[in-house]
């Protein structure tokens, strides 16, 4: 029996359903991020005071244990995120076998290099003065272009694969 591979709709409400988990942290970055602000502004200073700072800390705390919470649930037994979960999805090799921990890192760092792209953008631009970069444009134009071909490619494979799904060989499931 040939599995049904899931469209943009199921995928996006998993998305949804998996960023509340994600906005909760965030909350909680942005509390302790007012707390340090009040505490320590010399470390706050050190960490975003600059846009390379900024970006690596940006980096490590939002961009890194995201990636790493999609690499490990959709690696794991179950093949899904808590999002994916609850709509019934799970991602797979195209041999319906589970993702290795390697091939789910990086199906996971291919699907958020257009976010980390843009939050290092956004970086650029919050320190650009009053002429700004010509990469900056670049690199939100390269931004659109990579999720626009996500969206393409979706539309266009009989197996519903974005361009991550297809460059780490995985598809994304119902059942």
């Amino acid at each position: 029996m040939k599995p049904t591979y899931a469209g943009l709709w199921p995928r996006w409400l998993a998305f949804a359903v998996d960023y509340i988990g994600i906005a909760a942290y965030l909350v909680v970055l942005v509390a302790a991020g007012w707390a340090a602000r009040r505490f320590a502004p010399g470390a706050v200073a050190v960490l975003f005071g600059n846009p390379l700072s900024g970006e690596l800390t940006g980096f490590a705390l939002i961009t890194l244990p995201v990636t790493l919470y999609f690499a490990l649930m959709e690696s794991s037994p179950r093949q899904a995120t808590w999002g994916k979960r609850r709509l019934g999805l799970r991602v797979q090799r195209l041999d319906r076998q589970r993702l290795s921990r390697g091939r789910a890192l990086d199906r996971a760092a291919l699907k958020f290099a257009p976010w980390e792209l843009a939050h290092a953008c956004i970086w650029q631009v919050t320190f650009a003065g009053p002429r700004p970069s010509a990469l900056i444009a670049v690199g939100f134009s390269l931004v659109w272009l990579l999720v626009g071909a996500n969206l393409v490619s979706l539309s266009v494979n009989r197996q519903h694969q974005r361009v991550y799904d297809w460059l780490s060989d995985s598809v994304v499931a119902r059942g």
